[in-house]
């Protein structure tokens, strides 16, 4: 019988609503939208989409540490964007954290965001074993 475990860490900002900040299934774990928050103060780290970008790849890397992954076994990003011209500020972001191979990844531009944020990163990585 196949079960989800819930992921929660400290590291990131707690789940604004009736989510969680991820669940692992299986070898998979499946992240819900990661922003530029810190999870010390509950506020943007900067107005700038690149810090916000950073700050959320940061918060992205440590729910995956929570649960036994990385940024390195990443199979798909997500990213949405405020402005469709933030795309090369948050790439050059981007390939700092995410190592090589890259994850497929989508990206689209929204007419909002939570807490008028200019970017959001979900992901779905494998489980690292053992």
């Amino acid at each position: 019988m196949s079960t989800r475990e819930v992921i929660r860490t400290d590291a990131a900002p707690a789940a604004a609503g009736p989510y969680s900040q991820a669940i692992r299934a299986g070898d998979l774990v499946f992240t819900a939208g990661q922003l530029g928050l810190d999870p010390a103060t509950g506020e943007f780290s900067g107005d700038d989409v690149g810090t916000q970008a950073e700050r959320a790849l940061t918060n992205l890397a440590a729910i995956l540490d929570a649960a036994g992954s990385g940024m390195d076994r990443l199979v798909k990003v997500t990213v949405f964007l405020a402005d469709i011209g933030d795309w090369p500020a948050v790439n050059e972001v981007y390939v700092r954290f995410i190592p090589e191979p890259f994850p497929a990844r989508s990206a689209f531009a929204v007419k909002d965001l939570p807490r008028g944020a200019r970017v959001e990163v979900e992901a779905v990585a494998m489980v690292t074993a053992g």
